[in-house]
């Protein structure tokens, strides 16, 4: 048996204002939902160590502000990213619809200063919503055309595939470093 590897990711997390990109970071990495909302300035950075096949991974989330006061400070927070999460609002009010709209100004952004880079689309706050109501083909139509990884319908709130939504980036992140390093 070969002995551990040592993987590290930076995942940058990129949507607008109060989507909730802090609370599925917390609900990830900590288990835990903070009810009061706390805007994020600038960026706010977590770490989080998990075991794949036997190998040490350590995942830095760069968590970015959604408010276009720190638009400047983008560029330099998303260098050397290894993938992206996007997320938008399932809300069914102004937050929610406007989010939705700028899940392309980010993917856009993210591609500029990143390239192509692995990307997954979290719908948040699907415990708000009715979900046998949701149209999900505008959700879906996005994921084809962009070649995301997919996406999940989250909420930060009560957990509802939080884990699924990141393990899957993650995985992919994992197997895609791991058949580079044994390649070489």
């Amino acid at each position: 048996m070969s002995d551990p590897q040592k993987f590290r990711f930076k995942i940058t997390v990129i949507g607008d204002g109060q989507v909730g990109k802090t609370s599925l970071i917390r609900r990830f990495t900590q288990s835990e939902f903070e009810q009061d909302y706390i805007r994020t300035l600038g960026a706010q950075f977590s770490k989080y160590d998990q075991e794949i096949e036997g190998d040490e991974t350590r995942l830095i989330f760069w968590d970015i502000a959604g408010q276009d006061d720190f638009l400047f400070l983008r560029p330099s927070f998303y260098k050397e990213s290894s993938a992206a999460i996007i997320v938008f609002s399932l809300e069914k009010n102004d937050l929610g619809k406007r989010s939705f709209e700028h899940v392309m100004n980010w993917y856009k952004n993210i591609q500029k200063f990143c390239g192509s880079i692995p990307i997954i689309l979290f719908a948040n706050k699907v415990d708000l919503v009715e979900e046998d109501n949701l149209d999900n083909s505008k959700i879906q139509e996005i994921v084809d055309e962009q070649g995301f990884l997919g996406y999940y319908l989250t909420s930060a709130k009560t957990g509802v595939k939080v884990n699924e939504a990141f393990n899957a980036l993650i995985t992919e992140l994992y197997h895609k470093a791991k058949s580079l390093s044994t390649a070489q």
